[in-house]
């Protein structure tokens, strides 16, 4: 593995996108729509010793789309981190259960991430240093050694690269570029949105991914995630905002406070936020 230096947080960020690079890798998904992938019961979990979530309850089916709206504050973000197991955030109660029944909070977070757990960061760390090219394709060929494929020679790899750099409308010349190095926010989030499509991870949690792009870079990221989105795979979409929702319709939306989930329902529910905000939480 790579040896990791720097911040708390730019540490964890490194580590999740490096992941790859260890032989334990994803197995390819081999459910069927409709199966359980991700069964979140009671989660609860502190930083700092100050509670933060407080029994969350979510379980995701492979085909869906859920959302995850609520205010500043609610545990949105932190329930992200700790189902890829953020060291920062220590879990106190509850269980995740991936796939067949797996205790995902008995994995360490690159584990997580090589059995097929990804994190869109809501602020997309840089890796001075290395390039977006060579990142990306040790990580590909990594990953696809680990599952017993061939190795992309780099005419093959820049073929299936240069189709997915499109489908995010990044140009070729962020290859040569650092990883995320002076890339704008649009940039950013979706070159996120580029590496979930070359991983092909079977969940994919995306944390604000919509949070300060414009509406051309908007519909840029979605179409990304539609293009992503399939039968075999489950996706959880964290955002204040329905104009996400517009482009990448979900099958649930839940809403979350003061750690909890405590309304769930389709995407109308979005549109009644939209309308009215979160007044009826003032008296929950």
């Amino acid at each position: 593995m790579i040896s990791l230096v720097g911040s708390k947080s730019a540490d964890f960020g490194t580590l999740l996108l490096y992941t790859v690079h260890s032989v334990r890798a994803a197995a390819p998904a081999m459910g069927a729509a409709g199966d359980v992938l991700l069964d979140v019961k009671d989660l609860q979990a502190s930083v700092e010793e100050t509670p933060i979530l407080k029994g969350v309850n979510l379980q995701v089916k492979r085909g869906e789309v859920h959302a995850i709206m609520g205010p500043n504050g609610s545990g949105k973000s932190t329930f992200s981190k700790v189902v890829v197991g953020h060291p920062a955030y220590e879990v106190t109660g509850g269980k995740v259960s991936y796939r067949e029944g797996e205790d995902l909070l008995e994995l360490e977070p690159q584990e997580r991430a090589q059995q097929g757990v990804f994190l869109a960061f809501q602020y997309p760390v840089e890796i001075p240093g290395v390039s977006n090219a060579d990142f990306l394709r040790l990580a590909v060929n990594k990953r696809r050694a680990a599952l017993g494929e061939s190795e992309y020679d780099p005419i093959e790899f820049f073929g299936v690269l240069g189709e997915k750099m499109s489908s995010v409308g990044m140009s070729m010349d962020f290859l040569n570029r650092e990883v995320n190095s002076g890339f704008s926010g649009g940039e950013k989030k979706r070159n996120e949105i580029l590496q979930m499509a070359l991983l092909e991870p079977e969940v994919a949690i995306l944390d604000e991914t919509d949070s300060g792009l414009d509406i051309d870079a908007l519909k840029t990221v979605a179409d990304g995630v539609n293009a992503y989105k399939s039968e075999s795979n489950g996706i959880v979409l964290i955002t204040h905002y329905q104009r996400l929702l517009d482009y990448i319709k979900p099958d649930y939306v839940h809403i979350m406070s003061k750690g909890q989930i405590v309304r769930s329902g389709g995407p109308e529910l979005a549109l009644e936020l939209e309308r009215d905000g979160y007044k009826f939480l003032e008296s929950a």
